[in-house]
């Protein structure tokens, strides 16, 4: 989102100067900003409840609830929401603590407008819109953590859709999230409370996938020595999940149309039937016209499929999600690991949200749990989200250069991250401490130099001229 897109954003201005904040609501008015100002944090904290805005600028000395506590509530809330905070001389310290907390910027009383307003386009271009407020429910689609456009369009078409019983055919790239998608269509139908079942075609092999969605009597085959119901049965009045359908070979694809016809299962091995009410989801990553083309998939099994499709854009067109999406994905993987990672660094963040994604969400998801895996800092920098994306450099180098370079930056960056702790920065670099200290002699770097912020300063300035 480029800064022009984000004007007309709803900003929240807390300051208990009152010459501050109509100076300040006048200056983003005056850019294009709808701006609510507030002079306390309770104040602040109903505005919240009433409507989320994009941005929150907060100075960190308030009447009440002081910035902090007021920035720590807005984290638990609303982790995606990103604050600015204004600070005076004396508080400077509470706003770096919050900054490696997870908050966007810190500006330093009085500060030049000009920067201000660059910081808000910045923020407001990682952050995601606020959540559009509706009468509904919105429960049914908690698990899809969007916030962008297309996904609003899409969501409110799937809601309606989910209404019907028609058969549904949802599309998209490999690690789009199709099978969230399917199930909260389901919980958005009138089967909510009957089973969800989902089975993946291409996942089981053809001789057990029969067996597995249409059940068996014994002695169907060799080993079948039970009945079994199958799938199919089980999700009788709910909602069968049929992932990467284009997968099903013919012969099933034949016994799958004769189910959503007649309504009657029959298990491999029986005569007899089975009526069954069960609603049919199914997705696919393929080109199902090109399948149809080659002979590889019933054209009239896909009008049976097809009554209604909905396509799941990439991960790289709804950009606005990333931040929010990793967000969440960081506070869950960090409880699974008992973590006290809190947040990304503004220039991590803005790493994943212009990486390609070829993966998806997918991919988001893993190289988020790996972050929060390595994760020794209570934000996430850019050096372990750039390793985790396995970013390459573009500058053409010599091997030569370009392995001295590639250890000295390696270097810096755990030092930095361990705080100058050689001890630490071994071990995360799996070498024994006699080894990394020959390393830091070979490229002329004193630890003790990064156990404070000037002296990292100065550490890296031959960097510059490198």
């Amino acid at each position: 989102m480029s800064p022009q897109q984000g004007l007309g954003a709803h900003l929240l201005l807390v300051d208990d100067d009152d010459d501050l904040l109509r100076l300040l609501s006048m200056r983003l008015s005056a850019n294009g900003y709808r701006v609510t100002a507030v002079g306390s944090a309770e104040a602040a904290l109903a505005r919240l409840s009433i409507e989320l805005p994009r941005l929150v600028i907060s100075d960190i000395r308030l009447p009440d609830r002081d910035g902090m506590a007021l920035f720590q509530e807005i984290r638990r809330s609303h982790p995606a929401l990103p604050v600015i905070l204004l600070t005076a001389h004396g508080t400077i310290p509470d706003a770096v603590e919050a900054t490696t907390l997870g908050a966007y910027a810190y500006l330093t009383k009085p500060f030049d407008a000009k920067l201000l307003l660059e910081r808000i386009a910045q923020a407001l271009s990682l952050a995601a819109p606020a959540a559009r407020t509706t009468d509904g429910d919105e429960q049914w689609r908690a698990a899809i953590i969007s916030r962008s456009q297309c996904m609003d369009e899409l969501l409110a078409e799937a809601r309606l859709v989910a209404a019907s019983d028609a058969s549904i055919l949802i599309r998209g790239e490999s690690g789009t999230g199709k099978e969230l998608l399917a199930q909260a269509i389901h919980r958005a139908s009138r089967r909510a409370k009957a089973p969800f079942i989902a089975v993946n075609c291409g996942a089981i092999p053809e001789a057990l996938l029969e067996s597995e969605l249409f059940g068996h009597v014994k002695g169907a085959y060799t080993g079948a020595l039970s009945s079994r119901e199958g799938l199919l049965q089980a999700a009788d009045g709910g909602t069968l999940f049929l992932d990467e359908i284009g997968d099903m070979p013919l012969l099933l694809q034949v016994k799958l149309l004769r189910v959503l016809q007649e309504r009657v299962v029959r298990q491999l091995g029986s005569d007899v039937g089975r009526p069954v009410d069960v609603r049919i989801l199914s997705a696919t990553h393929r080109d199902l016209d090109a399948a149809m083309h080659e002979g590889q998939f019933r054209e009239d099994l896909y009008y049976r499929l097809n009554v209604i499709t909905l396509t799941l854009p990439p991960l790289a067109q709804r950009r606005e999600d990333i931040a929010p999406m990793a967000t969440q994905f960081l506070q869950s993987l960090a409880s699974k690991y008992d973590k006290t990672v809190r947040g990304f660094a503004p220039d991590a963040l803005e790493a994943l949200t212009t990486s390609a994604w070829p993966g998806n969400v997918r991919q988001l998801y893993n190289v988020v749990e790996h972050v929060c895996a390595l994760a020794t800092a209570p934000l996430v920098p850019l050096s372990l989200v750039q390793r985790a994306l396995r970013v390459p450099s573009l500058e053409v180098l010599s091997y030569t250069e370009a392995r001295r370079r590639f250890e000295r930056n390696y270097l810096v960056q755990l030092l930095k991250l361990t705080d100058g702790n050689v001890a630490d920065a071994a071990r995360l670099a799996e070498r024994n401490r006699t080894e990394f200290y020959r390393l830091l002699q070979k490229h002329e770097l004193d630890a003790s130099l990064f156990r404070g912020d000037v002296a990292i300063e100065r550490q890296d300035e031959p960097l510059k001229n490198q």
